[in-house]
């Protein structure tokens, strides 16, 4: 029977490609338009857009979710170094820990991040994306929730350590994924959206801990256990739930898949869409996305680009100073007025996150209209938080608030910049590696860079004795230093943009000359290419749009 199907496509002037299902091992056809007949398919624009809106609403709520869930586990270290203080039930009074048990068990969940994030996202390329997304967010539930039933200095070190190993490869394979649904320059405004789970969860885990503070008690238990114990649960149901959700990667329309092995006992891989929906977004999206097998030596070549090192090292400013500022946020605040009860620092703690959405929300969709400017967007963000942490640092201690201010000042500043890294990431190597380059330069890009997260969760605030001893002074030099590294972001964007514009981004050897595809890659500018020119600038932003 598909020998017919493959025979009456020929006939009817299509050529077949056999297509190969990752995680089923099945094969199918695919059908493509011969030579210049591709160049001819066209469809309307607001058609297009209302396929990638179909997609947008199945994947980006579930990602959102999950990733809420993920950076609250993650973080509510932090806010149960200041919950219930006031009578002794707060992380460090419970579980005898001194600011450098505290420091170090920060820097151990980053440190197995960076060990096992590429390994992670490259599984996650092997195999069922789907499953390996699903897989995270319950790990991290079960590693959540045994948060509760820790008692010691050791164990929280440990479980620390152990929730960096499970995590791994989230925030990186979250940005592959889109690259298997959007083009590249596409994918920005989206990373944005979910995005702003983290900013949502820092704000929302912050004022729910005030909750969680009055829970204290109840059923044996202090307020940050209820805390770790409840957000666990949710996450291991929403694991779960996630195999009956997300689809895996589109095929061409018509193809189903056939599952074997191990995948065979998990649900059905639900497709993004169907029908002519399907067919829209495949034709759209085969001009930059060209699924093939690779190996080591594919990865080598990746590895082997210089285009990672600039890339790690504005992610490595920008993402150790938000850390830095999740995970002790509220010391600072605390810092600023020691008056603060512990129910006061939770509420304080949230705006800052918000200010942080609405950046998100505001420059990351215009970052993707001017995409060939992202070092500008990106170095005007990183200049925001330069100027708060000099409103920190150096503001009249008299006036508290206007230190506050200059917190909401770095939240508002670290919005769109980490969004930016991952979607700049996401373009220049799907051009230039396929789709292992994207696997493995976000990895490498997340996982190198969040060495300035251990540096400011390890070396500084609480990490640094010196610099936390009470007085008008605390946390100076810890201020100093992320200044200095983000001074070092934005010389490496501009060193990036200046080094594309000398040696260009061509596709790689392989790439350019062995696409599987069977005709040039730069051959096949259909009408969603133009269409994508045509809309960059603010004539294609929302407020043009006629009714």
């Amino acid at each position: 029977m598909a020998a017919t199907i493959a025979e009456s496509r020929h006939a009817a002037g299509l050529q077949t490609d056999v297509v190969a299902d990752t995680e089923a091992g099945a094969t199918g056809t695919a059908t493509r338009p011969e030579g210049d007949a591709a160049a001819a398919v066209e469809y309307d624009v607001a058609r297009v857009e209302k396929v990638y809106r179909k997609i947008d609403m199945r994947i980006i709520p579930a990602f959102w979710v999950l990733y809420f869930l993920c950076s609250a586990i993650r973080s509510n270290i932090g806010l149960a170094q200041t919950m219930n203080a006031n009578v002794g039930h707060d992380l460090m009074s419970v579980m005898h820990l001194s600011a450098q048990d505290v420091s170090t068990a920060l820097a151990l969940f980053y440190v197995a991040y960076v060990l096992f994030d590429l390994p992670s996202n490259l599984v996650m390329a092997k195999l069922s994306p789907r499953a390996w997304m699903a897989r995270i967010v319950f790990a991290v539930g079960v590693v959540g929730a045994c948060f509760a039933a820790v008692k010691d200095p050791w164990s929280v070190k440990l479980l620390r350590f152990i929730l960096g190993v499970v995590i791994a490869g989230m925030w990186p394979g979250m940005s592959y994924y889109l690259t298997l649904f959007y083009p590249p320059s596409r994918t920005g405004k989206r990373i944005g959206y979910y995005f702003t789970a983290a900013q949502v969860s820092a704000a929302a885990v912050g004022l729910v801990s005030a909750g969680f503070q009055l829970m204290d008690g109840l059923g044996g238990l202090v307020g940050f256990q209820w805390m770790f114990l409840l957000y666990g649960l949710v996450a291991i149901v929403l694991g779960v739930v996630l195999l009956w959700w997300l689809p895996d990667r589109p095929l061409p329309p018509g193809e189903k898949r056939v599952r074997t092995g191990l995948f065979k006992f998990l649900p059905p891989t639900p497709e993004v869409l169907t029908g002519e929906d399907a067919a829209i977004h495949y034709a759209d999206l085969r001009r930059v996305y060209h699924p093939r097998p690779w190996n080591m030596r594919d990865l080598g070549r990746v590895l082997a680009d210089w285009r990672l090192w600039p890339l790690t090292l504005m992610y490595f400013g920008v993402v150790g100073v938000g850390i830095g500022t999740q995970l002790y946020g509220t010391v600072i605040i605390s810092s600023i007025n020691p008056n603060f009860t512990g129910v006061q620092l939770s509420l304080l703690f949230a705006p800052i996150w918000i200010m942080d959405l609405i950046a998100i929300l505001l420059v990351t969709p215009i970052a993707d209209r001017f995409h060939q400017y992202r070092p500008f967007f990106f170095s005007a963000a990183v200049c925001i938080q330069i100027a708060g942490l000099l409103v920190v640092t150096f503001a009249p201690t008299s006036n508290p608030w206007a230190r506050y201010g200059g917190l909401l000042m770095v939240g508002f500043g670290l919005g769109p910049t980490v969004p930016t890294c991952m979607v700049w990431s996401n373009e220049i190597f799907q051009r230039r590696h396929g789709e292992v380059g994207v696997a493995a330069a976000s990895a490498l890009v997340s996982g190198l860079g969040n060495l300035g997260s251990i540096t400011t969760t390890y070396a500084l605030y609480r990490g640094w004795p010196a610099d936390s001893a009470p007085g008008p002074y605390q946390y100076r030099k810890s201020n100093y230093v992320m200044i200095g590294i983000l001074a070092v972001s934005i010389l490496s964007s501009f060193v990036m943009w200046i080094a594309l514009r000398i040696f260009g981004n061509e596709p790689s050897r392989k790439t350019a000359t062995n696409n599987n595809d069977g005709f040039d890659s730069d051959e096949f500018q259909d009408g969603a290419a133009r269409r994508e020119r045509e809309q960059r600038g603010f004539s294609g932003m929302w407020w043009n749009k006629r009714s």
